[in-house]
């Protein structure tokens, strides 16, 4: 059995933007399949990580169908809130199907997944300053433009989940 190089991509989603999308689709190029893990699932209702797990494997789905990406190419898991060592990177290499290397840019978690063996990738920059989940919670949060920072898909899921409400509301409880 011929097992698929496949890649770990690991973050919030809180929410899922165009640089997340620049991302997977660079990735994709690379790997034959990824897996997308998202983290602090059991989080939600508050301004840092205003959307539930469901809610962003919802919005990363409708996001890379409307982006044209094949969804046979990317699996999903999800992972409660961990501090970051190497026992909970072993502990999620093993949650996941086998994958071969992560795809990072931050140097703790790339240096976690090393010390278990992972070949660690270093992804380009997307528009970091204007793609970043920080940024985008704050658009939201002062009335700012941020339906131009996510997929069409997402801004529409984020309106139908009254997001921006949401996030105000927990700002509000800060």
């Amino acid at each position: 059995m011929k097992i698929p190089r496949r890649a770990l991509i690991f973050g919030r989603f809180q929410p899922f933007h165009l640089g997340h999308l620049g991302v997977i689709e660079w990735a994709l190029d690379r790997f034959d399949e990824l897996v997308l893990l998202i983290g602090m699932a059991d989080e939600s209702h508050t301004v840092r990580n205003p959307f539930t797990a469901g809610e962003r494997i919802w919005m990363i789905r409708e996001a890379l169908k409307e982006a044209g990406v094949g969804l046979d190419r990317v699996i999903t898991a999800t992972v409660p809130t961990m501090s970051v060592y190497v026992g909970h990177a072993l502990y999620i290499v093993n949650l996941v199907p086998h994958v071969h290397a992560i795809i990072t840019r931050n140097p703790v978690i790339a240096q976690v997944f090393r010390d278990v063996g992972l070949e660690v990738v270093l992804p380009p920059e997307f528009n970091r300053e204007k793609y970043r989940g920080t940024t985008i919670r704050h658009l939201m949060l002062t009335n700012g433009d941020w339906e131009t920072c996510v997929p069409e898909k997402v801004a529409e899921i984020i309106k139908y989940l009254n997001g921006v409400e949401r996030i105000k509301q927990a700002g509000s409880k800060d």
